[in-house]
């Protein structure tokens, strides 16, 4: 569980997707602390002013002497319309003036020339922002400059601070709404977008693991597909399918080692078995000694061969097999070797005509190996059952069975129970798990109470 966590937290899809929420949030509350501190302030009073007043300049009416004379004021234009309308109604609260080079007004709005600080008129010439206090209430105002006919004007406008206050207020929460919807949608957009882009990003590598996952002895000729991948991740990949390269040239040089040397042994063996029936004047027990030595080694020269050629997936030959007749015939040839051991054996089946996908000549071995460990193992007077279902078959004898510590022992190479009646080489089971590999299965061993039960769980199975 603990190495479950670790594994997600230390994905590559986990950390930019953590990233860019990171990131997402930075800056939506830089977005917030910044139209807080802006909100808070006059700035953008001075702002709005500084466009209203720009507008307002544009819309100053001249008459033919060139003089201003009024606001052009148009019914469908709504925008100066509500400006009007604000003017004539909030006269205490704004207004709006024209002042020539000179500083006399020559244009002022319905507030009069009473809304205006009286003196100082030249000082507000300059264009851009400034204040000045009337009845105890800032005002805030603004100049733009304007040139008609050769004449120099001023335009002024000016508002109250408890007017563009009353504004704000109602603006902010319009603002924090609208940057609250749009952090939202900007969160869930690119957020998919994210995860659909790395969904398809980190497919190839999932794939790629698969694949390696997939590898084993049997598919060491298998290599690791490089088109798809990131080109970031392509070394890695290729660097892998190298290392591939050499461990499948290693496990074949050393199969290759194993059959040759059990070749190489195998006519010595015979040889020496030859000459030593051969010898003349008998030898007694000494005889006997040696005969049974080296009928201890032909078997496991016989039994290396026949891993070395269970470990290599080219020897199968697969076809539609019926597992109870291979069954039949491994019981036939083993039926001599039981009733000298005076085991009964019994065979039964599911189905009248199960049939699977295998290699006729390996599943017999298999078959054969699984009884012949039963039978060594099982009492006089007792029953060696097969059983044979549609996705497996089982092997159950009824002796002493083996210890809950040694069940994982039991398919090691070399490894030998201590209730056996033989000097097996240790290498029958070996070979069945190489067989059940091959043929997509598992070979399992578990306490049947009393005695032992082999399993073979096979996912391949035909009608």
């Amino acid at each position: 569980m603990r190495f479950a966590k670790m594994i997600r937290l230390n994905s590559l899809g986990t950390k930019l997707m953590l990233a860019y929420l990171a990131g997402m949030v930075l800056s939506i509350a830089l977005l917030v602390a910044v139209a807080a501190v802006v909100l808070q302030g006059t700035f953008l009073a001075r702002l709005d002013l500084a466009d209203a007043a720009e507008e307002m300049a544009g819309r100053v009416l001249f008459d033919g002497a060139g003089r201003p004379v009024d606001l052009q004021v148009d019914d469908e234009d709504h925008d100066v319309g509500n400006l009007a309308w604000v003017f004539d109604s909030l006269g205490r609260e704004t207004a709006y003036r024209v002042l020539d080079s000179a500083g006399k007004v020559a244009l002022l709005s319905p507030a009069g020339a009473q809304f205006w600080p009286q003196g100082g008129d030249l000082d507000r010439l300059a264009p851009g922002a400034f204040d000045f206090e009337r009845e105890g209430v800032v005002m805030h105002g603004m100049t733009q400059r304007l040139e008609r006919g050769g004449a120099t004007w001023y335009f002024q406008m000016a508002a109250s601070n408890r007017f563009m206050t009353l504004l704000h207020r109602v603006a902010i929460p319009l603002v924090a709404g609208g940057i609250l919807a749009f952090s939202l949608v900007l969160l869930a957009v690119f957020g998919l977008g994210a995860f659909i882009t790395l969904r398809y990003t980190l497919r190839p590598l999932r794939e790629v693991s698969e694949s390696a996952a997939a590898i084993s002895p049997r598919s060491l000729h298998a290599r690791l597909d490089t088109g798809a991948v990131p080109a970031e991740v392509g070394p890695l990949v290729e660097s892998f399918n190298r290392v591939l390269e050499r461990v499948e040239q290693g496990y074949r040089v050393q199969q290759e080692f194993l059959a040759n040397a059990a070749h190489e042994l195998k006519t010595p063996l015979a040889l020496i078995r030859a000459q030593i029936e051969l010898e003349p004047g008998g030898g007694g027990g000494s005889r006997d000694a040696l005969l049974r030595d080296v009928a201890y080694m032909s078997r496991q020269v016989q039994q290396l061969l026949l891993l070395a050629e269970a470990s290599e997936t080219h020897n199968y030959q697969f076809g539609m097999v019926r597992v109870e007749e291979v069954a039949h015939e491994a019981v036939a040839y083993l039926q001599r070797r039981a009733e000298a051991a005076g085991v009964h054996m019994a065979v039964s089946s599911t189905g009248a005509d199960l049939r699977w996908t295998a290699d006729h000549g390996a599943l017999f071995t298999l078959l054969k190996n699984l009884l012949e460990n039963a039978i060594e193992h099982a009492p006089a007077g007792s029953t060696v059952d097969v059983g044979i279902e549609a996705h497996a078959l089982t092997v159950r004898d009824h002796g002493p069975g083996v210890q809950a510590e040694q069940l994982p022992l039991l398919f090691a190479r070399f490894w030998r129970g201590a209730h056996r009646r033989d000097l097996g080489a240790g290498l029958g089971l070996a070979i069945c798990q190489e067989i059940a590999l091959a043929h997509g299965g598992c070979l399992t061993a578990e306490p049947a109470g009393p005695g032992l039960r082999l399993r073979l769980a096979v996912g391949q199975t035909g009608p």
